[in-house]
């Protein structure tokens, strides 16, 4: 079984999530985060996500801006997959067949590419997805 714990911080913009959720390798999870202070249809926009494996360097995953068209690291787009809910103004991380590997702080964080309007500063909210094996007993 592969647990996933979760941590997260707020400021001047909030991107929060909360719970918990045990997966099986080769199984499939997915993360949420709700954002809030912005807009998921503003222009000046856009919501990623980025991975940090224990020891290794930062690992952009993919990025979903105000028309909802996604880029994607080509490396992991083939098992996950962003996507968002303008209702409940949440971006999404669905992970597919997760390993071991896949072990890494999650971050959620929104980009501001936009020279309409002058940037306030914020930062974003941190998930720490710890995927261990756990063995029982038989």
């Amino acid at each position: 079984m592969i647990k996933y714990f979760f941590l997260t911080g707020v400021h001047c913009v909030e991107l929060s999530q909360s719970g918990s959720t045990v997966v099986a390798p080769g199984q499939s999870t997915t993360l949420t985060c709700r954002v809030s202070g912005y807009s998921l249809t503003d222009w000046s926009y856009c919501t990623h996500w980025i991975r940090h494996p224990a020891g290794k360097a930062l690992e952009w995953i993919g990025r979903i801006c105000a028309g909802g068209g996604t880029d994607n690291n080509n490396k992991l787009k083939s098992r996950f997959q962003i996507s968002r809910d303008t209702s409940s103004s949440t971006v999404s991380l669905r992970g597919q067949n997760l390993q071991t590997e896949d072990t890494a702080v999650y971050y959620c964080a929104r980009q501001y590419h936009s020279e309409t309007h002058q940037q306030e500063p914020c930062t974003k909210t941190l998930y720490l997805v710890n995927l261990s094996t756990v063995h029982q007993n038989l």
